[in-house]
């Protein structure tokens, strides 16, 4: 196992009800900017519990954020936190409200030329405003790590930031909000945590037994109530297991002391910010191509995540890591996630030379758990999603 440290410092409020105690957990005397996406909290009465619980508090509102964080409209939040004073950010939504409002919490704070700087410069975020979230849609983890990920249409991109200071303070994990949620986000959010575990766990043996069991016990929760929570969002154990199993599967446990792909995230981002493809469906078209383009690599992984996860027992250590990828394939077929990029359009030519040419542009020379990931194999192994 390597060498790692280890801090979470997000408290975490789970359970039935509980995002009546938010007014315990804000200053008094904060000014609160509450951060949301669509709308669709008005329609499932988040919005009123979230309000109720506020009515002693100075609150502002900013909705609108979109399902991919756009850093237009995150701006026109911004300049609300600089004119109206604001000292306390609220994300109520899902991955992509909580990514945008860390950027905002680090962007308060900044002072360089432009806030985009802090993504494209690869900027660690060291203190931020201060903020907390109610999550409406497990699927991204963010609500107990400090990542985010922030798109910007006018150039096409997709990027990550992060720091110590992006951590929430708290976060509200009621799973009775899953009732509400469309059939299409479920899969979303199972195929987003499945993938976040496959990141972190899908490289070489390296003696982290534990670290390993955490991460296949999570793949076996995930595996076992995905059918039940798309089938009835309403039945409280599968849904409660569900989200906890998204949050523990970025907040930073897992990837201590083993080493990390993330290859599949980045080419995965490339395609969203190219056709505005689902974060989840780009994952679940870039997983099964990566794994067999570098099976020699993570053969003995698969074939180990074959026996404990999938129950295959027979045949060579090929053999078994093989059925693992094709496992892997039709269970996000079983949620009705489709995992080749033709699936999603038709004006897909000419992507893969586009993401290595972006890579290379970036300096982004070697992807994956031992960074031998060139832009060229990354151009093979987008060809084979098509």
């Amino acid at each position: 196992m390597n060498n790692f440290e280890f801090k979470n410092p997000t408290k975490i409020i789970f359970g039935k009800d509980t995002i009546e105690k938010l007014n315990t957990e804000i200053p008094e005397d904060a000014k609160v900017l509450m951060l949301y996406g669509g709308g669709s909290i008005k329609k499932n009465g988040i919005y009123e519990q979230v309000k109720k619980a506020l009515s002693n508090l100075e609150v502002i509102e900013f909705g609108g954020i979109p399902a991919n964080p756009e850093y237009s409209i995150l701006m026109k939040a911004l300049k609300i936190i600089k004119d109206e004073n604001i000292t306390y950010l609220l994300a109520v939504g899902g991955g992509s409200v909580i990514d945008g409002t860390k950027f905002l919490s680090a962007a308060a704070l900044y002072n360089g030329d432009t806030p985009w700087d802090i993504l494209s410069n690869k900027i660690r975020t060291e203190k931020g405003m201060p903020f907390g979230t109610v999550l409406t849609l497990p699927a991204t983890g963010s609500e107990m790590n400090s990542g985010a990920v922030i798109t910007r249409e006018e150039t096409k991109e997709k990027l990550a930031m992060g720091g110590p200071g992006l951590f929430p303070e708290f976060s509200i994990l009621d799973p009775q909000v899953i009732s509400s949620i469309p059939k299409r986000q479920l899969a979303n959010g199972l195929t987003d945590a499945f993938t976040h575990v496959l990141e972190q766990y899908m490289t070489y043996p390296i003696g982290a037994l534990l670290q390993d069991r955490f991460a296949e016990s999570i793949l076996q929760t995930l595996l076992e109530v995905a059918p039940k929570v798309l089938e009835d969002p309403t039945d409280y154990k599968a849904t409660s297991n569900f989200m906890w199993s998204c949050t523990m599967a970025l907040n930073g446990l897992i990837q201590k002391g083993v080493p990390t792909d993330w290859a599949v995230h980045a080419m995965g981002h490339e395609l969203t910010a190219l056709f505005g493809i689902d974060h989840a469906r780009t994952l679940a078209v870039i997983t099964p191509s990566h794994y067999k383009y570098n099976f020699e690599a993570k053969k003995e992984k698969l074939a180990q995540y074959a026996e404990r996860v999938w129950n295959i027992t027979d045949g060579s250590t090929d053999d078994k890591a093989y059925v693992a990828i094709e496992k892997t394939e039709t269970f996000f077929h079983q949620l009705g996630i489709e995992t080749k990029l033709s699936d999603y359009t038709k004006d897909y030519e000419g992507t893969a030379e586009e993401i290595a040419k972006r890579f290379t542009d970036r300096g982004w020379l070697g992807l994956g758990e031992h960074q031998s990931l060139t832009p060229d194999k990354v151009e093979k192994i987008v060809k084979m999603a098509y």
